[in-house]
């Protein structure tokens, strides 16, 4: 691969440095949780965050209060994301039909997609107010079915966040706690005196968010690694350097560890788009967060034929990849390895962010290569059933069970299809032996 970097990102050693001193603050972090539940949440929240009510739980009494602090418009502005994210999010659980089917005369298999019995969202907020993400958890969760739906948020300036508890409580959570960080994931997963532990954690968070998941995958389940966000964008000359360098820098702006890379097969472009980054750099509101994201993690990529492209966008496997050249649908049929896709220059992922309906809770750090993002099948557990409802059946296959577990030498399980053989078929069939092969069974 000839591809030529114009601009590197930190070494992988220094980021693999970061994440071994994450591990270890998380660890600890969540052991004092187990032990001291209640009082280490409080600690922390108090540490952290300088946020210590009487109760981290919201009543509806402050919830409503909450909201009365909203205008008509940003109510309306929330209920319509929402209503786009509920109604993508609908279509594809119609998609997911429960089974029934008859293999063969008298035997009946199926499955049952049954929703997870509670859910932890965590919805990041200690930077910015992410209201968006409450859709992609709580809504989404809502739409599946979950019985029991908690969520914690982090306080933002001091006190919870009117638009996010809005977006929360309208998403469908039936408990809502202003609490950030690990010690949000640790309670949630863990539990404490006054918090009921979850069965999944689901949404995205900074490093130690991600980590904390990580380190619980297991004891509860988890949506997946969603850790600092990461976006691709794939150009060539049909598209200028101001549309390039605003999209990068849109998404760098999240935090001080978020990947943007540019991948292209145009060096004018390139080099113009690095121009452009300056520029903006001078006069983004964020851009003390976004010139660090930019400076450690941003690429520039140029590559020279639009295969090599393709490569180097699969084998970097990017959270976000938006794609603007004269041939997206052919990156959309030959793209595998990605959070999202986001094709021609009139989308954007901030409208995959906040508004448009597919879910923002996506893979990153290469995990695009097995998983895609959160989806309303991720609340869904697919279970599988059997009945065998004639003895004719339950002979055929006792018999070639009996004969498949004496192969591998398990008399106990031989045992278990024998006593229906004999039972059922009136064979009889002494034990620790497999039962014989009849014609009549074929």
């Amino acid at each position: 691969m000839s591809a030529t970097y114009l601009k590197h990102g930190k070494p992988d050693a220094d980021r693999a440095d970061d994440d071994a001193k994450t591990r270890s603050t998380v660890e600890a972090i969540l052991k004092d949780i187990e032990a001291r539940g209640d009082d280490a949440i409080r600690e922390m929240s108090e540490k952290f965050d300088k946020y210590s009510p009487a109760s981290f739980r919201l009543s509806q009494q402050e919830i409503d209060d909450l909201i009365s602090q909203l205008s008509e418009r940003e109510i309306a502005d929330i209920k319509f994301a929402q209503e786009q994210v509920r109604k993508f999010a609908q279509a594809q659980r119609d998609t997911m039909l429960d089974l029934e089917i008859e293999t063969i005369p008298g035997v009946i298999l199926g499955h049952k997609n049954i929703p997870v019995q509670s859910v932890g969202c965590y919805v990041p907020g200690g930077k910015f107010p992410m209201v968006a993400s409450a859709h992609m958890s709580v809504a989404t969760a809502s739409v599946a079915g979950v019985p029991r739906i908690i969520a914690c948020t982090p306080p933002f300036h001091g006190k919870p966040n009117a638009a996010v508890i809005a977006a929360i409580h309208f998403g469908g959570a039936h408990e809502i706690y202003v609490l950030g960080g690990i010690q949000a994931v640790g309670a949630m997963a863990i539990g404490t005196e006054t918090i009921e532990p979850v069965h999944m954690l689901v949404g995205p968070g900074n490093v130690f968010v991600a980590e904390a998941k990580r380190q619980l995958y297991g004891r509860v389940g988890i949506d997946l690694f969603a850790g600092p966000t990461e976006t691709m964008v794939i150009a060539d000359d049909t598209v200028d350097a101001e549309i390039c360098a605003t999209d990068l820098l849109g998404q760098a702006e999240h935090g001080y560890n978020s990947p943007a890379v540019l991948v292209t097969n145009s060096r004018k472009l390139a080099d113009e788009t690095l121009k452009e980054i300056d520029r903006l750099l001078e006069i983004l509101p964020t851009a003390e967060t976004a010139r660090v994201s930019w400076q450690d993690y941003g690429e520039v990529i140029v590559c020279d034929t639009y295969e090599e492209m393709l490569e180097v966008a699969n084998d970097i496997a990017s959270e976000h990849v938006q794609v603007m050249t004269d041939r997206d649908d052919w990156f959309l049929d030959k793209m595998h390895s990605y959070g999202a896709l986001f094709l021609g220059a009139r989308t954007n992922v901030a409208n995959g962010d906040k508004v448009i309906g597919t879910n923002h809770t996506l893979p990153t750090k290469k995990a695009g290569r097995y998983t895609g993002g959160l989806w309303v099948g991720k609340f869904l557990k697919t279970h599988s059933y059997q009945k065998v409802l004639t003895d004719e059946a339950a002979t055929l296959i006792g018999e070639y069970g009996s004969r498949l577990c004496m192969l591998e030498g398990f008399v106990g399980h031989a045992e278990q299809c024998n006593v229906r053989v004999r039972r059922y078929g009136g064979l009889n069939i002494p034990y620790g032996e497999a039962a014989p092969y009849r014609e009549a069974a074929e």
